[in-house]
């Protein structure tokens, strides 16, 4: 496989994404296949070049990482090795987006007025929005990666994801509580955005299925958790989903634990990266995990290729590699049925069902949601930290995102 890699320089302004993003580019529009898609015999284009724009550097490079392991190992699985199929060679641009959407607009412009009409990558979900609203403007297709935005499903007729979404990770959550219906769920979140937004999102979801939400909300300076611990246990949840991130989580679980909360009622937060694992302190046998993937979740001859080939070539298989391998999977098929017709491409991905390391996943064809299983999960002593256990594996129709039409 060739591979191009060009560095782009970052941008000053996160918040021009708006004006950058809104530039179209229709005076360099890519080209798409003189073959008739329609025909099954048609030979496709000689080579297509996908563009891949994710973190290799900044915040969020981790991610990228296991993303981009699992996107190699994809490709590999889904040619055979060869890096072609049906004739047509792919060809991969790897570009790094730093974590900053301007990044990632540029990178996406300059793709496109090349003639790329495949985009791939996105571990953030501000870059993702603004990679997405470029290919709904120039008409090319994205397939977004870790992203996790419950807005870009559906954001535009163009744009698809490999990765679960937060609303999966939430309804996930409620099933740690059996018949939502007549419970009460207390969220226990930072006050800032990404707070709020789980905030929202369990509110919308599991109050939709009958639960009681109420919230305590702590500023992001606060250092000394023990009176938010104690309003949380004296509202007598059913369940408290935890939404948290930063330098304060361990003195925060620490709180939890020292004020009774883990013994007296179940308490469900994300499972993160292996990188995690270790940041729940005392706290970690007590907190119930829901999880998108860890390498011992799913039990099939896919996810056992994935973590072999990752391995074999120096990475570990960790929370987002599968996003990277299903994109792969996802371009091949698209390439295959629409060789290179982008509204060809975009026909063969809705409604596409294949077999990825999660096992069985459905493309919705109504607003590209990704449909797979979720997990439920525990930490256990292992040495001297800790490792995922499987609970249970949650059934992809039990957690699947409200349709947008």
């Amino acid at each position: 496989m060739r591979v191009t890699k060009k560095s782009l320089p970052k941008t000053a302004l996160v918040g021009a994404v708006v004006a950058t993003a809104a530039l179209a580019l229709a005076a360099c529009a890519p080209q798409a296949s003189t073959a008739d898609p329609s025909d099954s015999a048609a030979a496709g284009p000689a080579e297509i070049t996908v563009g891949v724009i994710t973190s290799e550097t900044g915040p969020l490079a981790s991610y990228g990482k296991q993303y981009l392991d699992g996107f190699k190992a994809g490709l590999e699985w889904a040619t055979d090795g060869s890096d072609e199929v049906n004739g047509t060679k792919i060809t991969i641009d790897y570009r790094d987006d730093a974590g900053d959407p301007d990044t990632a607009v540029g990178a996406a412009k300059d793709l496109i007025g090349s003639g790329v009409n495949i985009l791939a990558g996105s571990a953030s979900s501000g870059v993702a929005a603004a990679v997405a609203e470029q290919a709904g403007q120039n008409k090319v297709l994205f397939i977004s990666g870790p992203a996790a935005a419950d807005a870009i499903t559906g954001i535009n007729g163009y744009t698809f994801r490999s990765g679960r979404q937060s609303a999966q990770d939430v309804a996930t959550a409620g099933t740690f509580l059996g018949d939502i219906k007549g419970k009460k769920i207390t969220v226990l979140a930072q006050n800032n955005a990404f707070g709020q937004g789980n905030e929202a999102a369990v509110k919308a979801i599991l109050g939709g299925k009958g639960a009681t939400v109420d919230s305590v909300l702590v500023a992001e300076d606060v250092t000394e958790f023990t009176p938010f611990a104690q309003q949380v246990l004296a509202g007598s949840p059913d369940l408290v989903f935890v939404a948290w991130a930063g330098a304060t989580s361990g003195a925060m679980w620490q709180a939890m634990s020292q004020q009774g909360v883990l013994d007296a009622v179940p308490v469900v937060t994300g499972l993160g990266d292996s990188a995690t694992f270790g940041a729940y302190g005392e706290a970690s046998e007590k907190i119930s995990f829901l999880n998108h993937y860890f390498a011992g979740a799913p039990d099939n001859e896919v996810n056992d290729k994935m973590v072999a080939a990752v391995e074999q070539a120096g990475g570990t298989p960790d929370l987002f590699t599968p996003d990277g391998f299903n994109a792969a999977i996802m371009i091949v098929q698209a390439i295959k049925e629409g060789k290179g017709d982008v509204d060809a491409m975009v026909s063969a991905l809705k409604g596409y069902s294949f077999e990825g390391p999660k096992g069985d996943l459905t493309v919705r064809a109504s607003d590209h949601a990704l449909i797979q299983d979720m997990y439920q999960v525990k930490l256990v002593a292992s040495g001297s930290g800790f490792a995922p256990e499987l609970v249970k594996t949650v059934p992809a129709d039990e957690v699947a995102p409200a349709e947008k039409q």
